[in-house]
């Protein structure tokens, strides 16, 4: 079982999340620009969260010693900034799928590149990972940049598996993969 401090960057501590984390993830879930890309902007209810959502971040710690979802705190204040997730990709476990969700007040702030940085190195260097994985909808520029900036690289556009969101066209619904293997990284990390 691993500790509750799963990570340190130079400004955050990723820990494991708890039941106690239901409010943060409700504050985090009713911004609508945070959700826009998740629901469509609708939020989460405390109740979805408290039943759903927050169980079935949990249910990583019981299934593997290594993967999950993880509280992002800022060391200097201490406040709840975010998520991050590291896990099998669903679509193929033999993959690693890297995700965060973090507050607005965190956005455009490199937060998200930091710790997905010092992931990936974790996960290549600790975890035995041989490709990390990162799928976000096509029309999410900001989440792209953070992917490209990591050294993740663009692998495929597809459509979008659920229903387009309420309002949005079927064209804006499209979804992008990228990715990076353990040895694209280590020739990248030795330039």
């Amino acid at each position: 079982m691993l500790q509750d401090v799963y990570l340190e960057t130079e400004h955050m501590i990723l820990r494991r999340l708890t039941m106690a984390d239901a409010e943060n993830l409700f504050d985090l879930d009713s911004d609508p620009e945070v959700m826009r890309y998740v629901t469509g902007g609708p939020p989460h209810s405390r109740e979805f969260i408290t039943e759903k959502v927050l169980p079935h971040y949990l249910s990583y710690y019981d299934r593997f010693d290594k993967f999950g979802f993880w509280a992002a705190i800022g060391k200097a204040t201490g406040d709840f900034m975010g998520w991050f997730h590291f896990r099998p990709f669903k679509e193929n476990p033999e993959e690693t799928e890297l995700g965060y969700r973090l507050k607005k007040a965190y956005w455009t702030r490199g937060f998200a590149t930091e710790a997905s940085i010092a992931l990936i190195e974790k996960g290549f260097c600790e975890l035995g990972v041989t490709k990390v994985v990162a799928t976000t909808m096509a029309l999410n520029t900001r989440s792209r940049r953070v992917m490209e900036k990591v050294g993740l690289q663009f692998e495929k556009k597809y459509v979008y598996p659920g229903d387009p969101f309420p309002g949005w066209r079927a064209e804006d619904c499209l979804e992008v993969k990228y990715g990076l293997t353990k040895e694209q990284w280590e020739s990248t990390a030795s330039q």
